[in-house]
């Protein structure tokens, strides 16, 4: 009766009220809904930046909090986020008033994806970097790519976009879609070019083993057309034990140096392989060739830019390769990925005081923590000003997998390239932090408080150090706590 009323008195564009807006995901998927003309509004527990100012500047209404009253009068439809249970008075009010409501991963596939050619970046680490990379890149080339980044990117305007061609980049997440869909998100986006980064285990609250995971990615597989195309990480065990379960679409393979025995299997059999060698060992400047038949290079290029770690060259590779597909001109790729500027809460610096640097970085697996490091390490060593310079690694160690403890025996190996390791303790964690301390060969020491972590780091920290802080939260809002300290 609603919608006939609604339809009849031709009031204005349809509500969309979205449960768990200020997440990477449902924030970016607010602002296409803004964009495809709907009244958007959103509650979260927690509002803050940089997802609630750009929400904000997108003349998004934000509700602080899951109180019913959000949801008066009914929207039309409430988009409900995959960190949203039973027992959220929101969620409650939605089932008994009886509204209108779908996952985050379904309204994207109905209202945005279908009919386009989709490029998926899927995998356990690099997926934001490497989707922002990609979407800058078919930018860079001129076709008006649509995406959904999970980040803020400091190349685009905003995280999300529709876009003026048939192109869609979207980041592609194993996480499940809702609390009544327990599908990875990704199965809702059948993409054409598929991006597998690696796959490790990851997110333990949903996920009982790696081979939880595994089937969820041949999930994907099985979705993904014959005409499209299966860039994959080389040397990535689980994920060739994933598309050796079945693959019914063409494949090619990436890597950063030496080119391991399975991809060049595939180059034997006529396939494709994507090699970069790094000119330094930061990764600043790298090199690119694909390789066809043989390991002959068809396609050669040189790429100088802001970024550095191996892992970021290897995020570029794979996006070059998909832009590629999509038809971009290699030597474009790579002229665009020298005016790429990352993706905040990547190793975005946020300020320097008395010549000590203070780093933000969204970590959440020991994989990520490490391979950040070693790069950070790798820039340090490089600079030959002769200025004495430390890498202080603060670590919250905040997901799900994390807090459960999963990873306490990787997190010592994952901090081996930090100088010190500062660890802050959250409540409930089932990580050992005394043991963590005692293992580690690097000095470290632990705190509950963020504002102990402060004090500690504004008295020891001296001229020429490098404050790397990692967590895939807000972290207290240490960055500035930090940078007003160290200024008195």
């Amino acid at each position: 009766m609603k919608e006939a009323a609604r339809g009849a008195a031709e009031p204005g564009p349809m509500h969309i009220h979205i449960l768990g807006i200020c997440g990477t995901f449902m924030g970016s998927l607010a602002i296409l809904a803004k964009q495809l003309g709907f009244e958007v509004s959103g509650s979260d527990a927690n509002v803050y930046p940089p997802m609630s100012t750009q929400l904000e500047q997108q003349g998004i209404r934000l509700c602080e909090g899951f109180d019913p009253k959000h949801l008066r009068p009914a929207p039309d439809l409430v988009i409900i986020g995959n960190a949203m249970s039973r027992g959220n008075p929101s969620v409650e009010y939605v089932l008994d008033r009886g509204i209108r409501y779908t996952s985050g991963p379904e309204w994207l596939a109905t209202n945005v994806l279908h009919g386009r050619w989709v490029l998926g970046v899927a995998g356990t680490h690099g997926k934001t970097t490497t989707s922002a990379m990609l979407a800058w890149i078919l930018e860079y080339a001129g076709m008006k790519p649509g995406y959904l980044i999970g980040g803020v990117t400091n190349n685009l305007p905003a995280s999300a976009s529709l876009g003026d061609s048939i192109f869609f980049v979207v980041e592609a997440d194993e996480y499940d879609s809702a609390f009544f869909d327990k599908r990875s998100k990704f199965i809702h986006y059948a993409p054409r070019t598929t991006i597998l980064n690696n796959l490790e285990f990851d997110h333990a609250d949903i996920f009982d083993d790696l081979e939880a995971i595994k089937r969820q990615f041949q999930h994907l597989v099985r979705t993904l057309p014959s005409n499209g195309l299966i860039l994959s990480g080389s040397g990535e065990e689980a994920l060739e034990d994933v598309l050796a379960r079945g693959c019914w679409t063409p494949r090619q393979s990436f890597g950063v140096d030496a080119v391991p025995a399975d991809s060049l299997a595939l180059l034997d059999a006529g396939g494709v392989y994507w090699n970069a060698e790094l000119n330094r060992d930061d990764g600043s400047r790298f090199s690119l060739s694909k390789m066809g038949v043989g390991g002959e290079p068809i396609e050669y290029v040189q790429v100088e830019w802001q970024m550095t770690g191996r892992h970021n060259v290897n995020n570029a590779v794979a996006a070059i390769a998909a832009a590629h597909h999509a038809g971009v001109q290699v030597s474009t790729a790579a002229e665009a990925l020298n005016h790429f500027r990352g993706v905040k809460r990547r190793m975005e610096l946020r300020g320097e005081r008395r010549g000590i640097r203070v780093y933000d970085d969204f970590a959440h697996h020991p994989t990520a923590i490490e391979t950040t490091l070693e790069g950070m390490a790798a820039r340090i060593h490089s600079d030959r000003s002769g200025k004495s310079q430390r890498l202080v690694a603060v670590i919250e160690p905040a997901s799900n997998t994390m807090r459960a403890g999963v990873h306490q025996e990787t997190l010592v190996a994952a901090c081996q390239s930090a100088d010190e390791v500062v660890w802050r303790r959250p409540a409930n964690s089932g990580l050992d932090f005394a043991a963590l301390e005692a293992s580690n060969p690097v000095p470290s020491r632990s705190f509950d408080e963020v504002d102990d972590i402060v004090s500690y780091l504004a008295q020891s920290a001296v001229e020429g150090d490098h404050i790397v802080v990692m967590s895939n939260g807000g972290f207290g809002g240490i960055h500035d706590k930090l940078l007003r300290a160290l200024r008195r």
